[in-house]
């Protein structure tokens, strides 16, 4: 009997084992219904039945938003890495190292020059995967970099915001990012040149307090979570149940903080056809005459 149940039993089940991978499911956060990945992937990382948007990488979002997902990466200042030798749990240098690991990327900003339905724009995305988005010198010289190929190219700059805030490890250098973005925002402006935001889930902190709600237009993905301060912070500060809704997308939206919600299907599109508003660039069917 024990030779049947640990020697022919065992190899029984070798023989119909199949390999399958960890990633093969996704699971909903909103509903917990389980989608299978390939399913999720094909409908732009949009779960099919409850509509929730999943978080998409810096090289995801590029990839979908440019044409033939071709696009030109912009080179990025190089910052100093470590400016104020900071330590927590572990050392500053070390989470840097394990995030560039993790993501492939030096800091949490892609900025990508293309074409958006024949449009040429300059697009800058901050992800979330790397740290949180936070800001910090490298997304604050990155983010003014981008500012600048769009003035030097003459293009619209397009801004996917996703972040936690100001990054702690970098103290008073991170909190000097805001006003010297907005600097840079202000010299699009200047030469009219349209800035286009596009608030992700989440867009909060100090992002929101700078950049990331001084464009020409605010679009907004569904179910988006964007604000400055926690909605428990406020609760304890205000000592008041806040409403249902309340910091996400559609509702900023019905109070004026959100120009429009914008489903993932429809945002490039959308950013296409405000961008050649803004320039008063000729559609494509204008074109073909």
């Amino acid at each position: 009997m024990n030779w049947i149940s640990e020697v022919v039993r065992p190899k029984i089940k070798t023989l119909f084992k199949r390999e399958t991978p960890d990633n093969l499911w996704i699971k909903c956060p909103d509903t917990g219904q389980v989608v299978f990945h390939k399913d999720v992937e094909a409908n732009q990382w949009v779960i099919p039945g409850s509509n929730h948007h999943m978080r998409l990488s810096a090289t995801q979002r590029l990839a979908l938003m440019f044409d033939d997902g071709q696009w030109t990466d912009i080179a990025l200042p190089e910052v100093t890495a470590d400016p104020l030798k900071f330590r927590d749990q572990k050392r500053y240098v070390d989470r840097l190292k394990e995030y560039r690991a993790k993501t492939g990327q030096v800091d949490a900003f892609k900025v990508g020059s293309g074409a958006v339905e024949g449009v040429p724009m300059t697009v800058a995305v901050q992800d979330f995967g790397f740290m949180g988005g936070s800001l910090g010198m490298a997304a604050g010289e990155a983010f003014i970099k981008g500012a600048e190929t769009a003035l030097e190219n003459r293009t619209p700059y397009v801004l996917f915001a996703g972040s936690g805030g100001a990054r702690m490890q970098e103290g008073i250098l991170s909190l000097m990012q805001m006003p010297r973005t907005t600097v840079a925002i202000r010299r699009l402006r200047d030469a009219k040149l349209p800035y286009l935001v596009v608030l992700t889930n989440p867009t909060t902190g100090g992002v929101t307090a700078s950049y990331a709600m001084l464009g020409d237009v605010h679009l907004a993905e569904p179910g988006a979570l964007i604000g400055f301060a926690g909605a428990r912070v406020i609760e304890q500060t205000i000592r008041e149940k806040l409403p249902d809704g309340f910091q996400r997308s559609e509702y900023l939206k019905d109070h004026g903080m959100v120009d429009m919600v914008v489903h993932r299907h429809d945002l490039k599109s959308t950013i296409a056809r405000l961008s050649r508003l803004f320039t008063k660039a000729p559609v494509a069917e204008e074109l073909a005459a």
